[in-house]
């Protein structure tokens, strides 16, 4: 079987779902990403899904075009970029009838992905039961199994506290003070200290934690609500990781292109 010939649906474009889509796509895939009509991904320079604000996204050299109908997405193929289709429930999606799907949207839980939907089915994170939901589902969280490969049984559960990054877990996050409309003062790449106002959700400022380099932010003008992760220091202060893959990312990747290779390889 030409492996190159397989059409990959994924669901989400924000920045794990980008990592899988950038690998596959560089693998000679043909990938497919789906959306929701706002998404509000955090680390934007690394997420395709901006591409429905702007139209197309440039992520590590590989971009993705918002196309409007699943019959443009070869098109987009034929040029060696990503279609990126705003379809949440995949109503469009899998009228091109993928043999893999692969649900990226990390919410903790299954919004509807079902193992029935495409010859390989993978779910990302909690939320999937590897034989039930999807074929093989792929562990997310930090540590010793990130990017392990489940053919039976779930990833762990979500702990609700963020990955160490330069010795920093939950100190590296900014969440929303209050629900309404978030103003960015600072933009992605910036540097910041310890104390600085980085955004304002309502007029009440959200200062930075910690000292180092702002390493993702949601848009400005985005309506927010309260307790939402909303931007991200990175403490390393090195810019060139605010521009790339992270390494999560990159593992969650290759897990769900070892499940392709299980399935169709053989």
């Amino acid at each position: 079987m030409d492996l190159s010939g397989l059409t990959v649906v994924i669901r989400g474009a924000g920045e794990m779902a980008s990592g899988v889509a950038w690998r596959l796509f560089q693998a000679h895939f043909r990938v497919l990403l789906t959306e929701i009509p706002q998404p509000l991904a955090v680390r934007r320079g690394v997420s395709f899904c901006e591409a429905v604000y702007e139209g197309r996204q440039t992520v590590e050299g590989v971009e993705a075009v918002r196309i409007h109908r699943p019959v443009e997405a070869a098109g987009v193929w034929q040029s060696r970029r990503i279609p990126l289709l705003l379809d949440p429930d995949l109503s469009q999606s899998l009228r091109l009838k993928p043999e893999v799907l692969v649900d990226a949207i990390l919410a903790k839980k299954n919004l509807g992905t079902r193992i029935s939907q495409a010859p390989l089915v993978v779910g990302l994170g909690p939320g999937f039961r590897a034989g039930i939901d999807a074929h093989y589902v792929v562990e997310t969280q930090r540590g010793h199994n990130l990017g392990r490969l489940y053919d039976e049984g779930e990833a762990e559960a979500d702990t609700g506290v963020p990955g160490t990054i330069g010795g920093f877990s939950g100190e590296r996050v900014l969440r929303a003070p209050a629900t309404g409309i978030l103003k960015t003062l600072k933009d992605i790449g910036a540097a910041v200290e310890a104390g600085e106002a980085v955004v304002e959700v309502e007029g009440i400022p959200v200062p930075a934690r910690i000292t180092g380099v702002l390493r993702g932010l949601i848009r400005n003008g985005t309506p927010v609500t309260a307790g939402l992760k909303i931007g991200d220091v990175d403490p390393r202060g090195n810019p060139l990781f605010i521009q790339t893959i992270s390494e999560k990312a990159r593992a969650i990747a290759g897990a769900v292109l070892e499940g392709i290779l299980r399935r169709f390889n053989q």
